[in-house]
């Protein structure tokens, strides 16, 4: 059965989608930025959990861009309390 150009490039994307969320929760189960890298998430959710979600809502592209976007403005060591910044 012959697919179309479209049906093959969503499911690349999908396949792109599915598997950056397995890496991102693989990352959580090993304890996530405090453990790995010592540093402390200043938002709630974490950055990971944010990507995470926004893949999930937007898919792989606009997901990790508005995820890297995030991380960018994250680990302020002088902050005192987290900020609540829930995916758009």
């Amino acid at each position: 059965m012959a697919t179309r150009s479209g049906d093959h490039n969503f499911r690349a994307l999908s396949l792109f989608a599915s598997t950056s969320i397995k890496l991102i929760c693989f990352y959580q189960s090993k304890g996530g930025a405090k453990k790995l890298l010592n540093i402390d998430c200043n938002f709630e959710p974490s950055c990971s959990e944010y990507t995470k979600q926004c893949i999930e809502k937007y898919g792989a592209l606009k997901g990790w861009h508005l995820g890297l976007a995030r991380i960018k403005r994250c680990n302020q060591p002088d902050l005192v309390e987290k900020i609540h910044d829930e995916v758009p």
